[in-house]
């Protein structure tokens, strides 16, 4: 390559720099001035918020982290442990997998430190029940923010963007799950029909853990968290759809009688992962199709309680106190669904005994009924037939 074929290259070159140093100062302008709106734009530009360093100013203010600090003074050592600490440590044992590199020791001390934002967080709120992979997003925070800063910044995300997935149960966060074919139903019903026999969830993994368990580059996950934590906590559902979306003529491929091929393929996220296509993809499905608009009444079957709707406005100050409300309304709610489905389970498993019962009382009130109004005896024949027809239909 002779100096005037390189000349447009060192151009182009040297634009992008100069491009980057302006992004870099605009990031920086807005971080300063608090400025959400531009905060949201530059997370979802190319390359988010390109740095650690820079990310380490953001992410703070994405999160609301200073009124972690105001609501959690408590000194976590001096508090009792919490219920599942012992799930922490052997899952904080086998963390740092991926990333990032360095010594024993090193890998050691990162431990340690991810053991301790983790504690510290569960011990000052000990509702929030622990599940596995938390350890995946907590690690992602704690390697861009340092200890200190990821404690604040852990404790705002369990509380307002996670915190379905700490309840008792994980049932919520498979009503989450429904959302994802509500999306392709309206994006592509063609592709939602082939996919109709798999249930979503393929997608737990990846939504439960804001994708920190399936992305095994540093720089990718860091990149996606941009994006996530300058949206609601809806949105990492609309990007796994997006995910489906781009992978349609793959997906088409697979016959509609091997729904296990189907499953498997859509477990696994796809690489190269296009992150900044991906992200634009999310974005213009939520655009196009806000969770109101959706079918088969997903977004209704979502509880007022719950962080998908009580965060809708994730930058709106909210309180510990306020999290702790909607956790304990909506941790009722779980414990009165299972008695519901309990009751009608033994309804059911009795349901022979209940139903003769039932008619017995039934055909007694309408005998009284029939004496009162004087009616002739070839009723009598009619109920007793009436009688037997119900049980032998339903019993």
């Amino acid at each position: 390559m002779d100096a005037r074929d390189e000349e447009p290259v060192i151009l182009q070159k040297e634009q992008d720099e100069s491009h980057l140093a302006e992004k870099v100062d605009a990031i920086r302008r807005a971080c300063d001035l608090g400025d959400l709106d531009a905060l949201v734009s530059h997370a979802r530009s190319e390359g988010g918020f390109l740095r650690d360093d820079l990310r380490q100013l953001a992410w703070p203010i994405l999160l609301r982290c200073q009124q972690a600090r105001r609501d959690d003074d408590k000194d976590w050592n001096e508090l009792p442990r919490h219920a599942d600490e012992d799930q922490v440590q052997l899952d904080v044992h086998r963390s740092f997998v991926y990333y990032p590199s360095g010594t024993d020791e090193e890998l050691s001390k990162k431990k340690d430190e991810l053991s301790n934002v983790i504690t510290n967080v569960l011990r000052n709120y000990p509702y929030l029940c622990y599940f596995q992979g938390y350890h995946d997003i907590v690690q992602v925070l704690l390697l861009v923010l340092g200890e200190k800063q990821a404690a604040p910044a852990v404790t705002q995300i369990s509380l307002f963007r996670i915190r379905d997935y700490m309840l008792p149960s994980l049932k919520p966060s498979l009503k989450h799950l429904q959302i994802i074919p509500a999306i392709i139903e309206r994006a592509d019903p063609g592709l939602r029909q082939h996919l109709s026999d798999v249930r979503p969830f393929f997608a737990l993994a990846a939504t439960l853990t804001l994708y920190a368990h399936d992305i095994q580059e540093y720089s990718d996950i860091a990149r996606l968290f941009d994006f996530l934590l300058a949206h609601e906590p809806v949105v990492p559902i609309y990007l796994f759809a997006a995910i489906i979306l781009s992978r349609k003529k793959e997906l088409l491929e697979i016959p509609v009688d091997e729904p296990e091929m189907m499953h498997f393929t859509l477990s696994k996220l796809p690489s190269p992962l296009d992150l900044d296509g991906l992200i634009q993809s999310a974005v213009q499905l939520f655009n196009d199709y806000p969770p109101e608009s959706l079918p088969f009444g997903v977004w209704k079957q979502i509880p007022a309680c719950s962080v998908l709707k009580s965060s809708r406005d994730p930058f709106r100050e909210q309180t510990a106190k306020n999290a702790v409300k909607l956790f304990d309304q909506q941790t009722r709610q779980l414990r009165n669904d299972e008695l519901r489905k309990k009751a009608l389970g033994l309804l059911w498993t009795h349901r022979k005994a209940i139903g003769s019962v039932v008619v017995a009382v039934f055909v007694g009130a309408v005998s009284i009924w029939i004496r009162k109004k004087g009616f002739d005896a070839s009723i009598w024949s009619y109920m007793g037939n009436f009688k037997a027809a119900f049980e032998d239909r339903f019993f």
